[in-house]
């Protein structure tokens, strides 16, 4: 494995985390909560590793250009800007909202979970998504 696999592991790691995320928020709602710290921890756990593999791989390999391919560069902006600015805003909201859980101060980590999980989903399912068309699909041969 060199830095250029790095892409595939962050898209795996994004993909996993979507899916701790979701079943987290499902044993949450079944008012499982060991299998809900296990999960939200977990996914943590593979958001941090992601943001290490992430920054790895941008410092030794830089940058990757999508092509000028009309539409299709339009609808990769219009889903990689969103992502990147929630990725950015996120870290906060997620860091507090594990910090409260860890106080048991449920009263503020609930309501500030409700906002955080879905954009943290979100950022996690269009890191997979970005991935996709950065580096799976062949554009040449599509358009």
């Amino acid at each position: 494995m060199n830095v250029h696999d790095l892409p595939a592991v962050n898209a795996s790691l994004n993909g996993v985390a979507a899916i701790l995320l979701i079943l987290g928020w499902v044993f949450i709602r079944q008012k499982n909560v060991p299998a809900h710290r296990f999960c939200m921890i977990s996914a943590f756990v593979m958001s941090a590793v992601f943001l290490g593999c992430y920054l790895t791989y941008h410092y030794y390999a830089g940058s990757k250009k999508f092509p000028d391919v009309g539409v299709w560069k339009t609808i990769y902006l219009g889903i990689l800007v969103p992502h990147i600015i929630l990725a950015v805003v996120m870290l906060p909201m997620i860091l507090r909202v594990f910090y409260l859980a860890f106080r048991a101060d449920f009263a503020k980590h609930k309501p500030l979970a409700r906002i955080t999980l879905p954009i943290w989903i979100y950022v996690s399912i269009t890191g997979v998504l970005v991935y996709v068309m950065l580096y799976r699909i062949d554009w040449n041969a599509a358009v």
